[in-house]
């Protein structure tokens, strides 16, 4: 007669658990289809944050084998717009869509309620288009620098650069609004929560070694100068802001990576 060990059933829930968590970080920050029984819950939104720098890494490896593979037979530049293009299919522009609504929001707004009120419109305007498109040609400049390899390895490194800085804003900074789609993890975070993210991003940006801890810190710099001026002008971060600070996050840890090759 064979009995279960100890402590086997608590494992197994603890493990169901945590995979429910990651599939809930894809299921928000992706278009990748999850089983139904993940669900929609505020809650395990607020847990699956310390999941967001891996669900960035997934992205980047999609992308990054994309352009190894699309390297094999095509020129650099039409390799990279490919796998920049397959990151935002991934997403469903989500991130992209953030970046273009705070850029009108914060350049054409002249207080607080008309920038707010300008980044709730679906429209898209001048200032969002030009941050939106000069975002996308960085992207791909920087990466077709890259060999094939190192393209997929900055790619992984760069997308989980960009979602590591959203769970340090979402955990020290004020949401700007009462309600809206980054309410329900504004104030969730833990301290261990963060320290979770933030340990498996510096693990996963070291995926293009050393380069990868300078590429974090070049993110979060320039999404630094972005999050000031939210701060400044808003009081405090919107959903919009999150994806704002992860494209200036990317980007940039994408474009020094390309830089320390040459």
């Amino acid at each position: 007669m064979s009995m279960a060990r100890p402590g086997t059933g608590a494992t197994r829930g603890v493990l169901w658990r945590e995979l429910g968590l990651v599939l809930y970080a894809v299921q928000f920050l992706t278009r990748i289809p999850v089983p139904a029984w993940v669900g929609h819950s505020a809650t395990r939104l607020d847990r699956s944050t310390r999941y967001f720098p891996l669900v960035g890494a997934l992205v980047g490896t999609i992308a990054g084998a994309l352009y190894w593979l699309a390297s094999q037979w095509l020129p650099a530049q039409a390799a990279a717009v490919i796998a920049i293009g397959a990151g935002v299919l991934v997403t469903g522009a989500f991130h992209e869509d953030g970046l273009a609504d705070s850029c009108d929001g914060l350049g054409g707004g002249v207080d607080r309620e008309r920038a707010l009120e300008i980044m709730r419109d679906s429209r898209i305007g001048t200032y969002g288009t030009v941050a939106l498109v000069l975002a996308l040609l960085l992207r791909v400049v920087a990466l077709a620098a890259l060999a094939p390899l190192a393209g997929l390895l900055a790619l992984i490194t760069a997308h989980a650069a960009g979602r590591t800085l959203v769970v340090a804003v979402i955990r020290f900074c004020h949401y700007a609004r009462t309600e809206g789609l980054g309410k329900p993890v504004s104030t969730g975070i833990t301290r261990s929560e963060w320290l979770f993210a933030t340990g498996s991003g510096v693990a996963l940006v070291l995926a293009s070694g050393i380069a990868g801890l300078f590429a974090l810190l070049a993110a979060a710099s320039v999404a630094g100068i972005l999050l000031w001026l939210m701060l400044r002008k808003l009081g405090g971060y919107t959903g919009d802001g999150l994806g704002a600070v992860e494209q200036c996050g990317e980007t940039a840890a994408l474009v020094l990576l390309a830089g320390w090759t040459r």
